[in-house]
C-alpha cells in the first residue's frame, strides 16, 4: 500500500462487500480529513448490502454512523489537527450550491431536505481508514471519550429528535416497539428528560434481556401486547407510542396501544407502506408524527449525553470488527443479538497489508 493510499470497503452489489486500496482523499475548501476511529453499521447500511437501498450504487464506500480525528484541514476555523469529532453525515442544499434552496433548508429544517443525502450513499462514508468531509458536519466531542461511545452520536441523535419531536411531558407514559439501537436508545432518552412509565416491546430474547438490565420492562410482541400496555395505565394506554421497528404487524398494534388523543412517533422506516387503523386515528384523535434523522441541535446533545454520561451508554454491549472482516460484522448487525451495536475499527486490518 503506498503513502498516499488507503484501505476501504465499498458495496459491491447484492450481498458483497470489497476492500480495496484506493487514494486517500483530497480536500476541497471548506473540507477537513477525518482518520476514523470507528464506524457503526445500521439499518440502511444492511439494506445497501441486500441492495435495498434507492440511492446506493455499486463501488461507493458505505458508513454513515462514523467518528475519528481530525488528520489534516483545508477549513479556517476548523477543529485543530488532533481533536476528536463525531460527523453529522448528512448531505444538503447549502452542501452542494443548490440555489434557490428548498422550502426545508430555507426553513432551517435542512435535515428534511427535498434532496436530502448522506455520506456513506452518496458521497464516501467512513469504512476506509480517512474520509473528507465538511467542516461543517464536525461535533466536537471531548477526548475523554471512548470511541466506541463518539461513534453512537449519530443513532443516538436520531432518538433524541424523536423524543424531541413527541412534546414528551414529564411523567408521560412511553411504550416503544422494537429494542434495538434505536428503539433502546429512544427510551433512555425519554427516561433521562422525564417520562415516568416507560415499557419496550421486543420479540427477540437477547435484547429483552438488554433492556431489562437497564431498569425497563419488556414485554414480548404478541396479540395481547396493546391490552397488556393499557392495563398498565387503567386501561387508558401510553400517552406516547414510539414505533422503532417499522414492521407492518407493529403498524396495526400502535393505535390500539396509545390513550385516545395520545400520540404515535414513526422513527423506524418502513420498506413499504403499512396497513394502519386509520378509523381509529379519527376516533381517538390520535396525533400521528413523522421523524427523520435530527437537526444540528439534536446532534449536539446527543453527544454531550455521551460526554456526560447520562445514559451509561458504557454498557451498552458493543462489537468492534476489523475492516477486513466486514462481512462478518454485517452478519453480526443483521442476526440482532450477541451485541446492540456492531462497529467496524478500520485501523484493524489482518488481511491486506
Amino acid at each position: 500500500m503506498g503513502i498516499g493510499s488507503m484501505r476501504a470497503v465499498s458495496w459491491a452489489g447484492v450481498d458483497r462487500l470489497e476492500q480495496r486500496v484506493v487514494p486517500i482523499p483530497g480536500l476541497g475548501p471548506g473540507e477537513v480529513l477525518i482518520k476514523i476511529s470507528r464506524v457503526g453499521i445500521c439499518g440502511s447500511d444492511l439494506a445497501i448490502f441486500r441492495g435495498q437501498h434507492a440511492r446506493a450504487q455499486p463501488g461507493v464506500i458505505i458508513g454513515h454512523e462514523f467518528c475519528g480525528t481530525v488528520a489534516d484541514s483545508n477549513a479556517p476555523g476548523a477543529p485543530p489537527v488532533g481533536s476528536q469529532v463525531a460527523v453529522r453525515p448528512l448531505i444538503v442544499c447549502a452542501d452542494r450550491g443548490t440555489v434557490p434552496m428548498c422550502r426545508a433548508c430555507a426553513s432551517g429544517n435542512s435535515h428534511v431536505c427535498a434532496a436530502l443525502g448522506l455520506y456513506g450513499v452518496d458521497e464516501p462514508g467512513g469504512l476506509a481508514e480517512y474520509v473528507a468531509v465538511r467542516a461543517d458536519a464536525l461535533q466536537l466531542v471531548s477526548p475523554d471519550v471512548a470511541p466506541e461511545l463518539t461513534a453512537l452520536a449519530e443513532p443516538l441523535a436520531v432518538a433524541v429528535h424523536a423524543v424531541s419531536r413527541s412534546g414528551l411531558r414529564s411523567g408521560d407514559s412511553v411504550a416503544v416497539y422494537g429494542a434495538g439501537p434505536i428503539g433502546l436508545l429512544t427510551a433512555l432518552v425519554a427516561r433521562y428528560r422525564g417520562a415516568g412509565d416507560v415499557v419496550l416491546v421486543e420479540p427477540n430474547t437477547w435484547r429483552r434481556g438488554v433492556a431489562e438490565r437497564y431498569g425497563f420492562t419488556v414485554l414480548p410482541f404478541g396479540a395481547e401486547t396493546p391490552a397488556e400496555i393499557r392495563r398498565r395505565s387503567a386501561g387508558n394506554g401510553a400517552d406516547i407510542v414510539f414505533d422503532s421497528a417499522g414492521h407492518p404487524a407493529v403498524a396495526l398494534q400502535l393505535t390500539e396501544t396509545a390513550r385516545i388523543q395520545g400520540t404515535i412517533m414513526i422513527v423506524g422506516v418502513y420498506k413499504s407502506p403499512p396497513a394502519v387503523d386509520l378509523r381509529t386515528v379519527n376516533f381517538a384523535e390520535h396525533h400521528v408524527i413523522g421523524t427523520r434523522v435530527y437537526g444540528r441541535a439534536d446532534f449536539a446533545a446527543a453527544t454531550e449525553l455521551i460526554e456526560t454520561d447520562a445514559l451509561s451508554l458504557p454498557d451498552l454491549p458493543t462489537t468492534t470488527f476489523p475492516l477486513d472482516a466486514a462481512t462478518d460484522a454485517f452478519a453480526a448487525a443483521a442476526r440482532g443479538e450477541g451485541c446492540v451495536k456492531v462497529l467496524i475499527d478500520p485501523s484493524q486490518n489482518r488481511g491486506i497489508a
